[in-house]
């Protein structure tokens, strides 16, 4: 009886926080519904737990130069996709469908399947 009960106890103080977690990977701030794509300059290839980040330099219809942040999967699903810490390097040609902020802030979110490089050759790991 003592150790259903602890079990009880336990299932009850982890219900609440699973709520917090689930938030956590929830892509919901991302307008999926109308992905644009951006041709932009890699600066920065950031290969890190628990989302990987590219940040592009992309030139607006307009001239500026705007710097967008975009929120890619986990480093894990990108190796099981091929990819690499290695795969992008500063001042790679970039072509990438996303899904943006719907903020209009600079930033979305990509997936392995919507980047090449600007002359459509798929990104592949590097050796």
């Amino acid at each position: 009886m003592r150790w259903q009960l602890a079990a009880l106890l336990a299932s009850g103080a982890i219900v609440p926080l699973s709520g917090t977690v689930m938030a956590h990977h929830s892509f919901a701030m991302f307008d999926q519904e109308n992905p644009i794509e951006l041709v932009g300059i890699m600066q920065e290839f950031k290969f890190t737990s628990p989302h990987t980040f590219i940040i592009l330099t992309v030139r607006e219809e307009d001239g500026r130069v705007a710097v967008w942040n975009l929120e890619g999967g986990s480093p894990t699903g990108l190796i099981r996709d091929g990819w690499s810490n290695k795969s992008l390097k500063p001042g790679d040609e970039l072509k990438v469908k996303i899904a943006p902020l719907r903020s209009g802030a600079p930033g979305g979110a990509w997936t392995t399947q919507q980047i090449n490089f600007q002359d459509g050759r798929p990104v592949a790991a590097s050796p």
